[in-house]
């Protein structure tokens, strides 16, 4: 298995994924609006994007980081915000690599911490954020605001 941070060139590749994981997701599929956000985030350097491929260069997964920084510990953090591994592939390893992957990174640019969100109902996802030693918060809400 080979995981690498994306670049434009991998924009096709990415999209089907994408998708994928957007109708996983239970969204319709649009793979034009895929192409954009994507290639947006690139191009202004708004999102890190590690591809994972096996030995025939087919594409396995992806996990998609957003830089953010905690105000509190005056430091940078990660937000990951997508994780995705084909149905092809799942079972394999793809998804703790993806991790191993966001998290290395992490360190490399001086992160204290990596932050991401699942569904309640998503229990394969839990299990593996546990077994790889992501800590689920009991003493903290989130929210959102719609605008």
């Amino acid at each position: 298995m080979n995981i690498r941070q994306a670049t434009l060139q991998d924009i096709e590749t990415l999209t089907l994924l994408f998708d994928d994981y957007i109708v996983f997701y239970r969204k319709p599929s649009d793979l034009a609006s895929c192409t954009t956000y994507l290639t947006e985030r690139l191009e202004r350097n708004e999102a890190i994007i590690f591809l994972a491929t096996n030995d025939h260069n087919t594409a396995m997964g992806f996990t998609l980081l957003y830089p953010c920084f905690s105000s509190v510990s005056k430091a940078r953090i990660y937000i990951l915000n997508d994780l995705f591994v084909h149905h092809d592939h799942r079972q394999k390893g793809v998804g703790a690599a993806l991790l191993a992957k966001a998290s290395e990174y992490g360190r490399q640019m001086g992160a204290i911490r990596l932050h991401l969100e699942t569904e309640q109902s998503n229990q394969k996802a839990q299990a593996l954020y546990e077994k790889e030693g992501w800590e689920k918060e009991l003493d903290e809400f989130h929210y959102s605001y719609t605008l």
